[in-house]
Order: structure tokens, then sequence, then C-alpha cells
């Protein structure tokens, strides 16, 4: 997919990273999945209090406010049995909502940006670019 690439999908872990020294090299324009929507929703229904539920809270309405998400389409999801294959192929254990993102980046021929070494690997090793942070 190289040379394909159509723009940058923020993994939720790049979503939900505090960066305030500005050290991430983050792209100008992204999207997300809409997978990084209900793993943020899910953030607020686990908070261990309430001061920390009211933080995701704020961080879900700041980034519903920026980003139209991407769905969860046909397309993705040939995608994800792809990616699916992939990592089962290679004895990789991964999340779902890891793959999910990954096969909407594949899907949208977008660059994946995230912070989470494993999900860079899978990514990298189904043909989709990828930048571990």
């Amino acid at each position: 997919m190289a040379g394909r690439v159509s723009g940058a999908l923020l993994d939720t872990s790049v979503v939900i990273a505090h960066d305030e020294a500005g050290a991430l090299e983050l792209p100008e324009t992204a999207a997300i999945s809409v997978i990084t929507i209900g793993e943020l929703h899910a953030g607020v229904r686990i908070a261990a209090d309430t001061a920390v539920a009211h933080h995701r809270r704020r961080r879900l309405a700041a980034v519903r406010a920026a980003f139209v998400p991407l769905p969860v389409d046909e397309p993705v999801a040939e995608r994800y049995g792809e990616i699916l294959a992939v990592a089962r192929s290679q004895r990789r254990t991964a999340k779902a909502t890891d793959l999910l993102i990954i096969a909407t980046a594949a899907a949208t021929e977008r660059e994946l940006y995230t912070l989470d070494a494993a999900q860079a690997r899978l990514a990298q090793a189904a043909g989709v670019t990828t930048t571990a942070l």
C-alpha cells in the first residue's frame, strides 16, 4: 500500500496521549475511527472515580467536536478479515479494536499513527503504512 496513502488515521493511543511538551510529531490533518469513539466511551464508564470520569467525558466531547469518525463499513470489514488472517498466521494476539483501527487505515488508504508498538508491528506486517510514535 505504500505510495497510495491519502491521509493519516490516529489510533486511540495517540488521541488519549498527554503531550504537553509537544514531543509527538503528528500530521497537520488526520482522521479517527468510530472505534476510537467507542473506546473513549468505555473509558468514561470504567473510570475509577468521578474526577477521572469527568476528565474523560471532556476529552470525549473535545474529540467528537474535532473529528467526524470514519465508519466501520464493508471495505473495513474486508480488510479486517485480511488483517485478522495475518495476525493468526503469525500467531499474534491483538485486540479486536486494534484490528478494526488497522483495517480502517488500510481500507481508507491512510497512514496509521500509534503509540502501541505491537499494533504498529501488526499493521506493518499487513502492509499498512504506519508511524510508531
